[in-house]
């Protein structure tokens, strides 16, 4: 990875932190995109360790577009080069929130904003080409459906049904993108890291949390396929493919949906405001 720049989300902790530690081992040079603070401030002195080119934060707020808009033109106004893209950052509040733009949390943070976020750096990736997006999604799509009425918060809310939304949607994004991208040097692949205990739990109750703690595995472990993903010389050029635990698996019905795709992208940019 040397040589290789590397923006990640949710670089501050979990498997994001693991992930961005080992790229930096690797010699890769990393830019988070993380909240302000001590948890962030404590990420970089982890990463920088053991980076060979120091590693940076540039504050973002995943909950307004605004800052997503903000993340990119600053990243843009001080680098010409993207190797990896790395959406990693992810939400599960257990009671309905929404984000500044009045999108319900989870399909604004673990979707939109990473949806925002990849148009706004697409030329800087095409530009740095052969380039790479990895999409942090989970198993659990396969049990969602996309809701559209659904963006701006429902009546009755459950967590799980909105975050399996939100990672059908990061799957449906992935592969669609990689259908767009065909031929540009830019892959897009996407995840299921395993059930990981980090901090996407930390709004449950503390024995759920503690039973998590117990069944889930490691996020050093739960970041691997991530890392092959970013890093892996054997797939370069490798897009439009889905890896559960560092095993490419086929979707299932509902990722390979063309129609589903086009209609979920067509409405993510109208979100978001690219039309």
């Amino acid at each position: 990875m040397h040589g290789k720049r590397v923006l990640i989300t949710g670089g501050n902790s979990g498997i994001g932190l693991v992930t961005a530690i080992e790229l930096a081992r690797q010699g890769a040079e990393l830019v988070l995109a993380c909240r302000e603070g001590p948890k962030t401030d404590n990420a970089l002195a982890e990463i920088n360790a053991v980076a060979v080119t120091q590693a940076v934060n540039i504050p973002v707020d995943l909950a307004a577009l605004s800052s997503v808009r903000a993340l990119a033109a600053e990243f843009l106004s001080r680098y010409d080069a993207l190797h990896v893209l790395i959406n990693n950052a992810g939400t599960f509040p257990t009671r309905q929130q929404r984000t500044a733009e009045g999108f319900e949390l989870q399909i604004g943070v673990n979707h939109f904003a990473h949806f925002l976020l990849t148009h706004l750096l697409l030329d800087c990736l095409k530009s740095s080409a052969p380039a790479r997006i990895v999409n942090v999604s989970s198993m659990l799509y396969a049990k969602g459906q996309i809701d559209f009425d659904s963006f701006c918060g429902v009546d009755k809310y459950s967590a799980q049904v909105a975050y399996n939304q939100s990672k059908l949607g990061n799957i449906l994004f992935s592969l669609e993108l990689a259908k767009r991208l065909s031929a540009s040097g830019v892959t897009s692949n996407v995840l299921h890291p395993g059930a990981v205990a980090t901090d996407i739990v930390r709004d449950l109750p503390w024995l759920v949390r503690k039973v998590i703690g117990w069944f889930f595995i490691a996020p050093a472990k739960g970041a691997q396929t991530t890392i092959m993903l970013a890093s892996d010389e054997e797939l370069e050029g490798v897009t439009g493919e889905y890896y559960n635990q560092g095993e490419r698996q086929e979707v299932s019905p509902i990722g390979k949906d063309l129609e589903l795709r086009e209609k979920f992208w067509a409405a993510s940019a109208e979100a978001v405001g690219l039309n």
